[in-house]
């Protein structure tokens, strides 16, 4: 595999989402960019992530991604209410099914994907960090589900994939007292994995990505498989789980070429998920 030249593409999805790729690093940064509303959750700026997610998620190449926000005052405070008080019933659902898109589309992308939060993340916007699979936060950093202050719950896996980080209990008492979590409890908690200094998480965020980036690819994607699909199983089920996904990466040309530069002392060049 001919190494890949540092050229980052920038793409942009509707008027708020912005993916760049990057050659060198096959890091992916995706962006919410709608700093009016600190990047509030409309129906466009969802459809537009969802559609984002759509192309990362077929786009071999990408080893790892961070999502993360334009704004320094927030990485998404949630849903728009404006856009929501406006809606009907038949509109609501056809909002809600828009939403599970984008919060589907980030928690099934194949690679691993790091939440760079700086401010507010409150309410669907920690949902989208939920949706991830690390969470580096700045000291600024604000988190928590409040929906049950405004008469609705979490909706974007929040009361799934919350319990998954913190216990039940804990995101039960998260949940039912909607109360917002600064950055250094939010750490203690386990609601985020990584604090930071103000400013910094974009720029953590990616080191830590181009660090798993470095790594096998085809063993990265099937070790997250692993790990999503038998979190919660029985201890034999989770070691099928394993099994599987050892299997296939045992036998693919990455597991030789890893051997071998193991062997020859030299960085691997990874024929990754084409080879």
């Amino acid at each position: 595999m001919a190494e890949a030249e540092r050229v980052e593409r920038v793409e942009r999805f509707g008027d708020w989402i912005e993916l760049r790729r990057d050659g060198e690093t096959r890091v992916a940064t995706l962006l919410l960019d709608r700093p009016e509303a600190l990047n509030a959750l409309s129906a466009e700026l969802a459809a537009r992530l969802a559609e984002a997610c759509a192309e990362l998620a077929a786009d071999r190449a990408t080893r790892a991604v961070v999502l993360g926000s334009t704004h320094e005052r927030a990485f998404c405070v949630g849903a728009d209410l404006k856009e929501r008080n406006g809606l009907d019933d038949a509109g609501l659902r056809r909002q809600r099914r828009v939403l599970r898109a984008a919060f589907g589309g980030v928690l099934g992308l194949p690679m691993p994907v790091i939440a760079a939060v700086r401010g507010f993340a409150l309410g669907g916007g920690y949902e989208l960090a939920l949706s991830c699979d690390l969470v580096v936060a700045d000291e600024s950093a604000v988190v928590g589900l409040p929906e049950v202050s405004v008469g609705v719950l979490p909706g974007g896996g929040g009361t799934q994939l919350l319990p998954r980080r913190v216990g039940a209990a804990r995101a039960a008492e998260l949940v039912f007292t909607a109360r917002k979590v600064p950055a250094a409890e939010a750490l203690t908690l386990g609601m985020v994995d990584q604090v930071v200094p103000t400013g910094s998480e974009r720029e953590e965020a990616l080191a830590l990505a181009g660090r798993i980036a470095r790594n096998s690819p085809v063993g990265v994607r099937a070790a997250k498989r692993a790990l999503r699909l038998g979190h919660g199983q029985d201890l034999a089920t989770g070691l099928e789980v394993e099994d599987a996904a050892w299997n296939e990466v045992a036998f693919s040309p990455d597991r030789v070429e890893g051997i071998a530069a193991f062997n020859e002392r030299r960085a691997p060049d990874w024929p990754g998920c084409d080879g």
